[in-house]
């Protein structure tokens, strides 16, 4: 017998499985989670091959990626921060700037990858059977990677604006910090899972992303501070401002890396703020992978 016939033999023998886990929650999510762990190999792939791409062609390849936020930077430092004048209401505005731009970067670029990972890969999804999951984490992954290079940057300016200005740089609001990543990672692979199931029924959610994300970025004390919405709005509102987890994310980058805002004024209860979008954002996130679960069963199909 040649190999090729036993390997089919073999393929013979083994029992039939279901091409998509079971719709039970508990049973379903473990089947899922399984699978990816099965074809993590493959992940680590798509990972590298959607960072590959964005570099394509290039000389400078993922330099670029520390190019990009270097730039930003000055550009706050110098145009609107000395120019414009704004760091006369925000001390380091520039590092103020840059930190809650570095996390709503790494929200946008995992929401907007992430919406079209699944229509992106489609000549696979019809020709492979394969946990379809794989696409959209590929693509926080690969968000990830340029997160951590413009992190790099941010991290070297904070530290020589604290030196500069004699600030503290070790202290306990680094705990902050892995908290506040938690956050943006679970929620954005949460609405990312559902968004890129969606988009494979109606096209118009990619662009319906690409508008939300230019409104989103004024729903966080990016460019104004959190004493500022204090100021303007009462505490019912505060609240509700409260409730968008990017805004508890951003708030905690800002306290950890900041160091010119130690003593700023904080919403009261933080830390448990920022445990409790965790675990609630957890808790999305299993659903999340449930309705992803159930959408994926017709993607051959719509793709």
């Amino acid at each position: 017998m040649t190999p090729a016939e036993e390997r089919e033999a073999r393929l013979a023998a083994e029992p039939m499985r279901p091409a998509t886990p079971p719709a039970h929650f508990v049973k379903g999510t473990r089947a899922s989670l399984l699978q990816i762990w099965e074809r993590r190999d493959l992940l680590n792939r798509l990972v590298r091959r959607e960072i590959r791409a964005r570099y394509k062609d290039s000389v400078l390849g993922v330099v670029w990626s520390l190019v990009r936020p270097l730039v930003s930077l000055l550009i706050y430092y110098l145009v609107i921060g000395k120019v414009l004048g704004a760091e006369r209401g925000i001390t380091d505005f520039a590092i103020y700037v840059f930190t809650g731009l570095t996390v709503w970067q790494l929200v946008s670029e995992c929401l907007a990858s992430t919406t079209g990972s699944v229509v992106g890969n489609s000549g696979i999804i019809k020709k492979i059977q394969l946990p379809r999951e794989i696409f959209p984490l590929a693509a926080i992954g690969a968000s990830l990677f340029n997160f951590f290079m413009q992190f790099v940057i941010l991290i070297i300016a904070a530290v020589v604006a604290a030196l500069a200005n004699g600030h503290e740089l070790l202290t306990a609001r680094l705990l902050y910090l892995p908290l506040a990543l938690a956050v943006v990672i679970v929620w954005s692979t949460a609405l990312g899972l559902v968004l890129s199931a969606a988009n494979v029924y109606l096209r118009d959610v990619q662009y319906l992303v690409e508008v939300a994300l230019l409104v989103g970025m004024w729903a966080s004390p990016i460019v104004y501070s959190w004493e500022m919405v204090t100021q303007y709005a009462g505490h019912l509102l505060q609240e509700l401002y409260l409730c968008n987890p990017v805004t508890l994310a951003v708030l905690g980058f800002q306290q950890a890396i900041w160091t010119a805002g130690f003593g700023e004024p904080m919403p009261s209860h933080f830390i448990m703020r920022l445990f409790v979008a965790l675990a609630v954002g957890a808790v999305v996130l299993a659903l999340s992978q449930r309705i992803f679960a159930v959408m994926q069963r017709d993607f051959a199909q719509e793709l």
